[in-house]
């Protein structure tokens, strides 16, 4: 789902859930097309950094959950996946497997050599190669959300936006959203809020930010420099994020997806009234806002350039 500027870029800025109904039958999984960035950059992470990317609280059983998830991406996207219950092909990657971790590959995949993604599951522990079978077939990431104990068991996110999936699991929902800046319209919506998305009604939100570079994996723990060293601010970039909740409400879960997307900040203001609803949108942030998103060295000259642009 594209990313909707003019509604979604408001001033005053505000920390807020902003949640939105799905219309029924609105797809909420984006199948991958074979050795697109998003593919290339996941493929990456689940080679070299899997513990950071799947996380998972001792002695948790994810099967029921993730078989539902198998389940509704089989109904929505049957082209890129299909369940009978035990057994997921994914015929876009050419690779089949089960919740057991057998891996099958089915044809010769379009990207690379043709088996990366076979050989990158076979070094996964067998309980991780489903989930990651399904991040290599949807540009979505999942979190499993809990709401009957008020914490995220599991995940399985390889593009984190400045954030690390390792220290997210198992923790409740303030504990989550306590490094956030002015949190607390979040915090203090998170036991109700817990419990909306794990009801019968399907939710979604977008959420934005600039960034100085074009990856979409952005774990922390990859930033080498401080961030804007090496980057103007006519050179940054719009970051989104598409997420969604599946519910599941017999269990009083629901999955959290996550789609990340990255392009250049010039191309998405291609209107002076846009610039100027961004320039509106950051001069109305606060300090702690502007430095949760890693905007303090460059505030000024960011205003500077949008309010020439919204000239």
């Amino acid at each position: 789902m594209a990313f909707d500027f003019d509604t979604q870029v408001n001033a005053p800025f505000r920390m807020q859930p902003g949640l939105r109904r799905i219309e029924p039958g609105t797809p909420q999984l984006t199948p991958m097309h074979p050795g697109s960035r998003a593919q290339r950059e996941k493929l990456a992470v689940f080679w070299t950094y899997a513990p950071q990317a799947l996380c998972a609280t001792p002695d948790f059983d994810a099967r029921p959950a993730l078989s539902a998830l198998c389940a509704e991406a089989a109904q929505e996207q049957p082209q890129a996946w299909t369940w009978d219950g035990r057994r997921a092909t994914s015929p876009q990657q050419g690779v089949a497997c089960d919740l057991d971790g057998r891996t099958e590959p089915l044809a010769r995949g379009r990207y690379g050599c043709g088996d990366e993604l076979t050989r990158c599951l076979a070094a996964l522990p067998p309980a991780w190669r489903l989930p990651a079978l399904l991040g290599l077939s949807f540009e979505e990431d999942f979190a499993l959300v809990d709401a009957a104990a008020g914490t995220i068991p599991w995940l399985a996110v390889a593009l984190p936006s400045h954030w690390a999936p390792e220290h997210k699991v198992g923790r409740d929902f303030a504990a989550i959203h306590a490094p956030v800046a002015d949190n607390r319209l979040l915090v203090e919506a998170g036991a109700g809020l817990l419990r909306l998305v794990a009801g019968a009604t399907r939710w979604q939100r977008c959420v934005w930010s600039i960034a100085d570079d074009p990856h979409l994996h952005a774990h922390p723990a990859r930033e080498t420099t401080p961030r804007w060293q090496r980057t103007r601010v006519d050179q940054a970039w719009f970051r989104t994020e598409h997420q969604t909740f599946i519910p599941l409400p017999a269990r009083r879960q629901a999955w959290f997806t996550i789609q990340v997307q990255v392009r250049p900040l010039v191309e998405v203001l291609d209107t002076p009234a846009r610039a100027a609803r961004l320039h509106a949108a950051i001069a109305s942030m606060s300090e702690a806002v502007i430095a949760y998103r890693g905007l303090t060295a460059v505030r000024g000259a960011l205003l500077a350039w949008l309010a020439q642009r919204a000239a």
